[in-house]
């Protein structure tokens, strides 16, 4: 549908991509990545024809049509919300009133005329169409897509003026899904949406009829709708097969070669140096001389560039707390008539990483202030425990920030004997570098200050985290270091995400808010999801909150089962459990394998290495590339058994 031939664009004097060719076909379903500042936005801006190239050609299907969503800036007016949406249907509504005036025509017609046949021929062909594009449904299109974004009954009516900027977003995106494009441009979609939505989003992308490009730091809402990735690297458009995950995998594999290549590249140029500048100004081997200078001119030298700059910051290890963190006991919050959440009893204990999940409006962002103390409950209490130090990352934690305040200045303040050397390590890491660090932060965007408010958390221990929404600002990259980072950390999380990667690596917990309860599950989101789905099967003891009740094992020991999860109050019934679930034939053999494959995974990664040192040893091209598949196989080999190992270690951990 769309053809890129050699495109070439720069901003300023910095070029952003060259020689770009990338034929976008029909039911093009693919992700555009690539670090921030590389061109993204600006080629889909391109492809929309908001912009253009300086350099190549596009080429475009004459009649296809493109529906484009920026990142932000769209503001509607004028219109409810359903009338707004009703308008991307102009065309059918101007057919279905052209229906109705060749009925009234063919009803004072002579049935037997010429002009009656001319009129009915075409009454027919226009009300086959209007079928066809389901015209006759239209408000049930409409409908169907607003709640799935979100949107409630009462908010079909409301003017479209009176949303915020996230809504309105949500409005556009709506009016593009039901125009139904041959090509959707969508410049991070899920910005604005909360978890439940994207995953309708989601379900709704996988069965769109036509083709599709998405920009979005969003990894698993990636992984589940595109099956082509196209990467902004190094000025180059690079083209993977596959979704993110796949793309990461085939891009370590290409970045590998590149590197064998650089330094085989290496060697040959420096073997050829070395015999020019030995024999040079020796006549009786001017012949051969000259013969290598032209063969290292000829040599196209391989770049390796940079590595792309990430954010890399460990968490300052706390003091401990006492095992129990924050409890609750019939909680209660009201906002005047509304109440938020009532009755609700939960124990968050040292260690957890809870999740907190439920619709935009459901009070997530109200109970993580209910923990910090920043607002008091209507009825109920919640305590933290012993030792608890609380520190609290808001959505809008840039806002209270001094604005006049220098970045090096304001994060010295709230660093207790930090050198100055370690708070510009710090900024740097945070991609403050140089000179940034003395700007005064009422000049960065919101993004950037909300990113420096990150940072500078980080200075201040403390041991009970809650963080609404930490990775709005960041990208894949930096996510993945935060996650890193929390991972190791010793201390207690209780966090808001809409990022359902980031929540299914870090949660141990999830409390969920809906319809005015507060329900605990054990696991990640994923099990979350299973155990939901189980309860809407019918299936019983499916995880959901039930009464308490206590349960004796047969070591004396007591479990007390409430709110969907299960807390083992002595050693001795964890050890029954595991004498239950385990064989311990099997646990035996289970155990022995994984002494094995600790032996063994040393012995593979000795011969990788050996096989790299290899590698940077011209002898051959056929040599280079024996080696070169010797070490990639070895590579598989170390994969598969360091997941064998893990594999092994979780079930004897759980067991």
């Amino acid at each position: 549908m769309l053809a890129l031939q050699n495109a070439g664009k720069r901003f300023g004097p910095r070029v952003l991509f060259l020689e770009a060719n990338w034929l976008i076909q029909n039911q093009e379903k693919t992700a555009l990545v690539g670090a921030n500042g590389t061109g993204k936005s600006t080629l889909m801006k391109i492809l929309a024809g908001l912009d253009a190239l300086d350099y190549g050609s596009l080429d475009r299907m004459r009649g296809m049509s493109i529906g484009y969503l920026p990142q932000e800036g769209l503001q509607l007016a004028g219109r409810t919300v359903f009338e707004e949406c009703l308008t991307v249907f102009d065309e059918l509504h101007e057919m279905e009133r052209e229906v109705e005036r060749l009925a009234a025509q063919m009803a004072e017609l002579d049935h037997e005329s010429q002009e009656f046949q001319s009129v009915a021929e075409r009454y027919s062909l226009l009300q086959d169409r209007f079928h066809s594009l389901d015209g006759y449904a239209l408000d049930a299109q409409v409908g169907s897509v607003l709640t799935g974004l979100g949107f409630d009954k009462q908010d079909w009516t409301r003017q479209t003026g009176e949303f915020s900027g996230g809504w309105q977003m949500r409005i556009a995106l709506a009016k593009l899904l039901l125009a139904k494009p041959n090509l959707l441009l969508l410049d991070e979609p899920t910005n604005h949406l909360d978890l439940e939505t994207r995953n309708w989003l989601e379900s709704y992308l996988k069965s769109y009829p036509f083709g599709y490009i998405l920009i979005s730091h969003d990894r698993y809402f990636l992984d589940v709708t595109i099956d082509r990735t196209v990467e902004i690297w190094n000025k180059r458009l690079t083209i993977y097969q596959g979704n993110y995950t796949k793309y990461l995998k085939q891009k370590d594999e290409r970045r590998d070669q590149l590197l064998a290549a650089y330094r085989n590249q290496r060697e040959r140029i420096e073997h050829l140096e070395a015999f020019i500048n030995r024999f040079r100004y020796q006549a009786t081997k001017a012949r051969q001389v000259q013969s290598r200078i032209k063969e290292l001119e000829k040599i196209e030298r391989i770049e390796v560039p940079e590595g792309e700059p990430v954010i890399h910051f460990k968490f300052p290890q706390p003091p401990p707390s006492g095992r129990t963190v924050a409890e609750a006991e019939s909680l209660r919050k009201d906002y005047g008539a509304k109440c938020v959440f009532s009755d609700a009893r939960f124990t968050i204990e040292r260690g957890d990483r809870v999740a907190l999940v439920g619709v935009n409006g459901a009070g997530k962002s109200t109970l993580i202030k209910l923990l910090t103390g920043g607002e008091l409950p209507s009825a109920g209490s919640i305590k933290l425990g012993h030792n608890v130090a609380a520190e609290y990352f808001a959505q809008d934690q840039y806002k209270v920030l001094d604005p006049e305040a220098r970045m090096l200045d304001d994060i010295g303040r709230a660093a207790v004997r930090v050198p100055e050397v370690t708070l510009r390590s710090l900024l740097g890491c945070f991609l403050f570098s140089g000179d940034d660090a003395f700007k005064p932060l009422g000049v960065l965007s919101g993004g950037e200050r909300n990113r420096y408010a990150l940072a500078r958390i980080l200075v201040s221990p403390a041991n009970f985290l809650l963080l609404d929404e930490p990775t709005n600002h960041l990208d894949m990259r930096a996510k993945d270091v935060l996650l890193e980072a929390l991972d190791s950390y010793s201390g207690t999380v209780v966090f808001v995400s809409h990022d359902r990667y980031f929540i299914d690596r870090l949660a141990t917990r999830v409390l969920e808010i809906e319809n005015g309860a507060i329900t605990a599950y054990e696991g990640n989101y994923e099990d979350y999801l299973r155990r939901k789905e189980a309860l809407a099967a019918g299936t019983p003891n499916a995880g959901i909150k039930q009464p308490s009740a206590e349960v004796d094992t047969p070591g004396g020991a007591t479990i007390l089962i409430e709110g969907g999860y299960e807390e083992t109050n002595s050693a001795a019934a964890s050890s029954a459990s595991r004498a239950r679930r385990l064989n311990p034939i099997k646990q035996k053999q289970m155990e022995d394998r994984c002494a094995f494959l600790e032996e063994e995974i040393p012995r593979v990664e000795a011969s990788i290495a050996h096989t790299e040192q290899q590698l940077g040893v011209y002898v051959s091209a056929a040599e280079t590339q024996r080696l070169t598949e010797l070490a990639e196989d070895l590579r598989a080999q170390l994969a598969a058994l360091n997941a064998e190992w893990e594999d092994l270690m979780l079930q004897l951990d759980l067991s």
